[in-house]
């Protein structure tokens, strides 16, 4: 084992509380399974912690944040406590999406967020759902001022799903692999008035 790995596996018992929503429990996964997830993940040690499946096999097939999450957390496993989390629909104990911060609050206490809800559960509310209680949680933590959402302009679906919140568009940037996102923001004082 290399000295990176052997930090991750220190910080391996560190897991966010669960979070709450209507319909979904947002599961955190800690550095340990984050790694174990990436590097094998037929590995079924890692639903070990919860009470739950993963028949849509989210985060192991298709597009996936590990390749980014996994080298930040290994280069600092404290960073892992913002990123993230299985959506388990409470009623069947399935995964059926996820959803990660991109890193810790920045310099300016902003927060960027992205998240994944596997097809057979879209346009049923459930992104929604899932970023209310993350939102909500982070707005609860130390140093989180703001919150940003980028999106592919054509994407209607999460146009929609960031300007139900009240988001603002305040620009776009050209993502490296997905091209042109508009950029929402709203600072978390004025989430919290609109959505607590």
């Amino acid at each position: 084992m290399n000295a990176e790995y052997d930090r991750v596996v220190e910080f391996s018992h560190v897991s966010e509380p669960v979070i709450a929503c209507e319909r979904l429990d947002l599961h955190h996964i800690s550095a340990s399974d984050l790694v174990t997830l990436y590097e094998d993940p037929e590995n079924l040690s890692i639903y070990n912690k919860g009470d739950f499946t993963n028949p849509y096999r989210v985060l192991i097939e298709g597009h996936s944040p590990l390749r980014w999450r996994v080298p930040q957390v290994k280069a600092d496993p404290e960073v892992n406590k913002w990123f993230v989390r299985w959506m388990v629909l409470r009623e069947t104990s399935e995964i059926i999406g996820s959803l990660s911060f991109h890193g810790a609050p920045d310099e300016t206490g902003m927060l960027e967020i992205g998240l994944g809800v596997h097809e057979n559960f879209w346009r049923q509310g459930f992104g929604y759902e899932a970023l209310l209680g993350m939102w909500l949680w982070a707005a609860s933590q130390a140093g989180v001022l703001k919150f940003r959402y980028t999106v592919d302009p054509n994407n209607e679906a999460s146009v929609g799903l960031v300007r139900k919140f009240g988001f603002a568009h305040v620009g776009q940037q050209i993502d490296d692999e997905d091209g042109p996102e508009n950029i929402y923001e709203m600072s978390v004082e004025d989430f919290l008035k609109q959505n607590a």
